[in-house]
């Protein structure tokens, strides 16, 4: 799905989401699976989005400008317990909720 597609099918309608496990590539751009940390730096996808029982959400992103965005913007709304996640304090295996 494309962003606009999935942009407007969150707008026009009301969800509760309790787990998602989103990857976002350019248009274009080869589509593969992505399993690991090496796996999302090894291909075309810009973003990792994981959400487990409805509010731990975990973000990675390529890009450094928008990963600070994103930061700036979950603060400005509020939100707690943000953190940077590096190599060192990301005990996560596998990109996946499942």
């Amino acid at each position: 799905m494309d962003g606009l597609g999935f942009s407007e099918r969150l707008e026009d309608n009301l969800y509760y989401c309790i787990f998602a496990d989103l990857k976002a590539f350019p248009r274009g751009k080869v589509i593969k699976e992505i399993h690991t940390y090496d796996d999302f730096l090894k291909s075309d996808c810009q973003v990792v989005l994981l959400l487990v029982d409805g509010s731990f959400v975990a973000i990675y992103v390529k890009d450094s400008r928008a990963l600070e965005h994103l930061y700036k913007h979950a603060i400005s709304q509020g939100y707690g317990g943000i953190e940077y996640i590096t190599e060192e304090n990301d005990e996560r295996i596998r990109l996946s909720v499942w």
